[in-house]
This record gives C-alpha cells, structure tokens and sequence, in this order.
C-alpha cells in the first residue's frame, strides 16, 4: 500500500508545471495522534496524583523509591517531550505566518511566564496558611499570608514546563539540528560530570558516592543553597524532585522532543517511514539509556542523564505506536477521551490541581467523631466497603479521572480551551 499520490503524466489535461492557474497550496497535516498521545499522558498524570489513600496504591501507579523506574516515572518526561514537538510546530507555523524572530521570542516568553505563574498561583493556593501555625500560636490573617508566602514553594511541575520550554525553545529557535544535538550532549554529560566528579561541599567525597543518597548529593545541596528548606517540596524539605540542578537536563527531554518534532514534520517523506524512524530512534535511546544506567542510575528524582535518554525512547515508541494505530491504521474509535484531555492540558492540570488541595487537605468533614479530608471520607464510605484497599483507592483515581473528562468534555463541546 502505498502512501504517496500517482505521478502525473505530462499529457494530463491538467499540468501544474505549465498551467496558468496557481496550484491549490498543499493542506496543513494533522496528526490526531499527538492530541492523543498528549491525552494520555495528562489523563495518566491525575490518575497516579489522586488515589484514594496514599497508603494502598498498586506499584506501576507509584514513582520509584530513588533509581530505577515505574510507569509513573514516565508521565512527566513524556509530557516534556510533547512540548518539545509542539514547540517546533509552533515555532515553524508562526514563521510561516511571517513572525520576526522578536515577536517569537516576545512570545515564547510570554507564554513561559503565564505557565509559571500558574504553578506559583497553585503552590500558594489558598493564599493563606490553613490550620494552625506552631510558630505563632495566635496567627491572624496577615500572619497567615506571610507564613505562606515564607514557605511557598518556588518550583514545582508547572514552574519546571515553564523554565524548560523557554529554555528548550530559545535554543532551538535559530539553531541546527547539528547544533541543538551538541547542546543535547552538553547538557546530559555536563550534568553527569558535575554530578558525579565534583565533591559535594561538606561530604569530603565526589558525588558518584552519593549518588544512591536523597540529601547529601550535588542536587539536593544546591537546592537547599539556593533555595532554602522552606521552598522546597513539603515531602522532603531536604530536596526538591524539580529543582534547579535537576531542571537543567530536563531542558535536554525538551530539546529531543523539539528533534522529534521535526521528523514528525517531514511531509516529504511517507507517514509510515516517519513512523518506522520513530520506533528505530526509540529503540536506540532506550538501550543506550538502560546502558548507561550502569554508571549514573536512571532516576526521576535527580533527573539523571540516562533517565532522560531512555524516557525520550520510551516516548518516541510510545507515540510512533499512537499514530500507527491512529493516523496510520486509522483506528480512531478509542481516541475522543483523550483528545478531550490533551486539547486542554492547561485546565485538566491547573483545575485537578486546585481540586485535590480541597479535598486532600483543605476541605474536612466530621466522620465516625472524627475531622478527616473529605477525600478520605469518599475513598472510606463509598469505596472501601466493597472493594480491597488497593482496588478502592485504584476505583477513587479513576473516578476522579472521569469527574474530570466530564469537566472538559462540557468545555469541549462548548469550544472552550485554554491557550497561553
């Protein structure tokens, strides 16, 4: 079967070649399967952040404890891939448009600094310290507004797509395929080198070591130096899972996504040929990932050079299987609930984000005597009657993930979607 248009003869009654009649300009592809594919991942990402219970969760939906990886581990490179492949459509589309090089990065800018702001709007969320301060024993509002504002976390998941897509995008704004690999390679062994060659300050031992520590490595320290104990994650306070050090290979998960994003382009060649290089590039990075993982750990956490090499491949097999069964087979029956999900990731994120903070600790309810979340009292009275701990907090995650299909859906239809 082949993918590409007969050749014309040039006896045709119609000739483009001599033919005074301008030739109707070729129409933009659409792949469904990066909607998709992009769908999936964010659909992935509220069923692994809202179990039922913290305490009864299977173990492809937990993050590994340090190195190695589960599918979980896999949510949120995949969705820096997808800005990186997105970002080079965009980016070639608004040239196309005729866009000056300023009013791109005008652009890029703007909309990196939208994304953050929405990640600091919801680590600040609900904008004042809820509960009781030990600290200030009688804390009043405006005490309860500096509290958050001391201890707010700086980074986070947002702050993160919002730093790596500027970056990611600045750097491959103007630059080659030949040199956005160099910088691919500068960032990943710059970071192995530091991470594993210089001494940690106060450990007296080169960080290859420490590798295997959660607080003493390179990371951890420069995140508690620059940023303090007070804005780092609130579920290790010694070190942030996205912070500084941490982010800079993350840019690189971007970059390869930007590289994808070109071949993925390249109309000239056939769906099934792009398709196929996909699977071998993936392949590639995944060996070449799990081959390194012997000198430096694959591990979300530190965001290790091997992770992003073999979560890169994972995601180039990933999505090449996504638009052979979609764009290709053309087996589309499957797809609406994860278009609905990945035409608007910015609201599923954001929304789910705010929701969970209600129920998982701001909103309490009086059950059997006692104040528990309100997510508690759901996972406790609807589904653990009938079901095993583990199958009622599974039940919970998916339940929550249809409350918020319903969510876009109505958006949807409405064609409301959230653009930065």
């Amino acid at each position: 079967m082949s993918t590409g248009a007969a050749p014309r003869s040039s006896s045709e009654r119609y000739d483009a070649t001599t033919s005074t009649v301008a030739p109707l300009a070729p129409k933009r592809e659409r792949l469904l399967s990066l909607d998709v594919f992009r769908g999936m991942t964010v659909a992935g990402m509220l069923l692994v952040n809202d179990p039922g219970t913290w305490s009864a969760i299977f173990p492809p939906l937990e993050h590994a404890e340090w190195n190695g990886w589960t599918p979980t581990d896999l949510i949120f490179p995949f969705f820096l891939f997808i800005v990186g492949i997105t970002t080079y459509l965009s980016l070639t589309a608004r040239r196309a448009r005729g866009d000056t090089d300023s009013a791109v990065v005008k652009q890029i800018l703007r909309r990196g600094l939208i994304i953050y702001l929405l990640g600091f709007a919801m680590a600040m969320f609900p904008f004042y310290q809820w509960g009781s301060i030990d600290a200030i024993p009688n804390a009043g509002a405006w005490d309860r507004i500096l509290f958050r504002i001391e201890h707010v976390r700086i980074l986070g998941v947002l702050p993160r797509i919002a730093i790596v897509y500027v970056c990611a995008a600045l750097l491959t704004l103007r630059t080659t395929v030949k040199q956005q690999i160099i910088i691919i390679a500068a960032l990943l062994f710059g970071y192995w080198f530091a991470m594993t060659l210089i001494p940690v300050p106060g450990e007296n031992v080169v960080g290859a070591l420490l590798l295997h520590t959660k607080d003493r490595n390179l990371a951890a320290y420069l995140d508690r130096a620059i940023l303090g104990t007070n804005h780092t994650w609130i579920g290790s306070v010694t070190f942030d899972p996205e912070g500084p050090m941490s982010t800079i290979p993350a840019i690189a998960t971007a970059i390869l996504g930007v590289l994808a994003g070109r071949w993925i382009a390249q109309r000239d060649k056939p769906l099934l040929d792009r398709i196929t290089g996909l699977f071998a590039g993936g392949s590639v990075g995944m060996m070449l990932g799990l081959m390194w993982n012997w000198s430096f750990p694959i591990n979300k956490n530190l965001w290790t050079s091997s992770y992003v090499i073999f979560t890169a491949g994972m995601a180039c097999v990933a999505l090449a299987t996504v638009m052979w069964i979609v764009d290709y087979v053309n087996v589309k029956w499957w797809t609406k609930p994860f278009v609905v999900f990945g035409v608007n990731p910015i609201v599923a994120f954001v929304g789910s984000g705010v929701m969970a903070r209600l129920i998982y600790t701001l909103w309490h309810v009086n059950y059997q005597g006692k104040s528990i979340a309100l997510q508690d009292a759901i996972y406790q009275i609807v589904f653990l009657p009938w079901l095993p701990p583990r199958v009622a907090s599974l039940a919970f995650a998916i339940t929550f993930v249809l409350l918020w299909y319903g969510i876009l859906l109505v958006l949807y239809r409405r064609n409301i979607i959230l653009k930065v």
